[in-house]
């Protein structure tokens, strides 16, 4: 189960990619826990009736197939930065693609909480020059300076904002 992130590549132009980025673990978490309450609800067994035993089977079975499609999930959905656009992969068994090319970016803010900062993840919102967007929100993002970094890199040597995009009009109209 791989996103493959590679076959939306538009390599005859000369796309590469500069970083694919997978989500945090922290993205997991929620997963994690449900994976817990499901060997909590197995611990059960020892305490029921026997001709009971198939209840506490059947919701740790539900429990462990929610997280494991939640980890799944996770897995599957993957944020690219190549040296043309960035672009989103993510679904399971419908694959959704959002994409926006580099020009496009107007902003980029970076959200890292407390617990963020603490185990290295942020949040990407992209503010883009289009009034709908696809691509505006990706959470849980590992390294998230560095990712803005390469993202405003992968900007300046494109020639998309150079030295005399950021210069300030004076009042005489020069």
């Amino acid at each position: 189960m791989d996103p493959r992130v590679t076959r939306h590549l538009i390599a005859e132009e000369g796309e590469i990619i500069i970083d694919e980025v997978r989500r945090h673990w922290m993205a997991n978490l929620g997963a994690y826990l449900e994976l817990v309450l499901a060997a909590v609800v197995l611990v059960l067994l020892f305490f029921i009736d026997l001709h009971y035993f198939w209840v506490p089977l059947a919701v740790a079975a539900l429990i462990v197939s929610h997280a494991w499609y939640r980890i799944l999930a996770t897995h599957m959905d993957r944020f690219v930065i190549t040296n043309m656009r960035v672009y989103r992969v993510h679904g399971i068994f419908n694959q959704h693609l959002a994409t926006m090319p580099m020009q496009r970016i107007l902003d980029i803010a970076v959200h890292k909480p407390l617990i963020g900062r603490i185990f290295g993840y942020g949040h990407f919102v992209f503010e883009s020059a289009a009034q709908d967007q696809g691509l505006r929100d990706i959470r849980f993002v590992g390294r998230p300076d560095e990712r803005d970094l390469t993202i405003q890199r992968v900007i300046q040597r494109a020639g998309l904002r150079g030295a005399g995009a950021m210069r300030v009009p004076r009042g005489d109209g020069t």
